[in-house]
């Protein structure tokens, strides 16, 4: 059976729907990088996905190929991941989607490295006949969290991050977002097939203690 991520990590994939503090370690991803308004037609964002999954499963499918990774085991790929800032702001502001920046990105089996990215990039390029040169390996570890469960649409997650906020204030926590760390989404529902009241999306927020 495919090593399933979310099944095996569900302390980072499946928290509760209410908020808790965490601590997430080191991962490394493939990432790509982009602006603007995700819902815009043929925007940074949709190409960015296409991109990663271009990649993702060219990783996975490696195994009917002659090219070999130490260590490869079969695994489903994991969720598409979010890292969203925008410039002056504080937080998230849901009624200035355009001033979106963005790290899409899609957790890697530790035994990828980053030299088998840059080859599953020539090999998708080579059967795609398409650029994969913005797609990179990122390392990252988060550090100290909050993070729960939202089920809903997208623009009612504000009512979570309240809740979030709430609890972190109460144990002597703030929030601690900066250019590196940053509001974070984990996409457990493909938005295409689900009813935008049961999508399901981890929300995760980096904190510290309180000076």
């Amino acid at each position: 059976m495919a090593f399933d991520f979310k099944k095996e990590y569900r302390e980072f994939y499946l928290p509760p729907a209410k908020p808790e503090i965490i601590e997430i370690p080191s991962m490394n991803f493939i990432a790509v990088r982009g602006t603007g308004d995700p819902n815009e037609e043929d925007s940074e964002y949709k190409q960015s996905i296409e991109l990663l999954y271009g990649i993702a499963y060219t990783i996975k499918m490696s195994k009917k190929t002659d090219y070999r990774m130490e260590g490869y085991f079969d695994y489903a790929v994991p969720p598409l991941e979010g890292f969203w800032v925008q410039a002056g702001i504080n937080g998230m502001d849901y009624s200035r989607k355009d001033l979106f920046e963005f790290i899409s990105v899609i957790r890697l089996p530790d035994f990828v490295r980053k030299e088998d990215v840059e080859w599953a990039k020539a090999e998708a390029a080579r059967k795609k006949k398409k650029d994969f040169s913005k797609v990179e390996f990122m390392t990252f570890a988060e550090g100290l969290c909050v993070q729960c469960m939202h089920i809903g649409p997208y623009d009612t997650e504000p009512a979570t991050v309240e809740m979030m906020d709430r609890l972190i204030d109460a144990q002597g926590y703030e929030n601690d977002f900066s250019d590196l760390r940053r509001h974070h989404e984990i996409y457990l529902s493909d938005a295409r097939r689900t009813a935008p009241e049961k999508l399901k999306t981890v929300i995760r927020h980096p904190i510290r203690k309180k000076a």
